[in-house]
């Protein structure tokens, strides 16, 4: 499994869409909805402190950590 984006969680949590953050991070949307549902492999320091700021949250709240053996045991 590796690193799971919980974005959508900080977005319901801030009631903010999808357009409305990825205007303020100057993301497409299509980018921003792939970093949200997992497609991307990767994040810049910049994009991440960006959503951070328009979403007042810690980078730790965006991404969780999961061991592959912790996902085999769910499985």
């Amino acid at each position: 499994m590796g690193i799971i984006i919980r974005l959508d969680r900080m977005m319901a949590d801030r009631k903010m869409s999808l357009n409305e953050l990825a205007e303020r991070v100057g993301m497409t949307n299509v980018n921003l909805s792939n970093l949200k549902t997992g497609k991307m492999k990767g994040i810049r320091f910049e994009t991440l402190e960006a959503i951070c700021k328009a979403l007042n949250c810690q980078p730790g709240d965006l991404m969780e950590y999961q061991s592959e053996e912790k996902s085999d045991e769910e499985g």
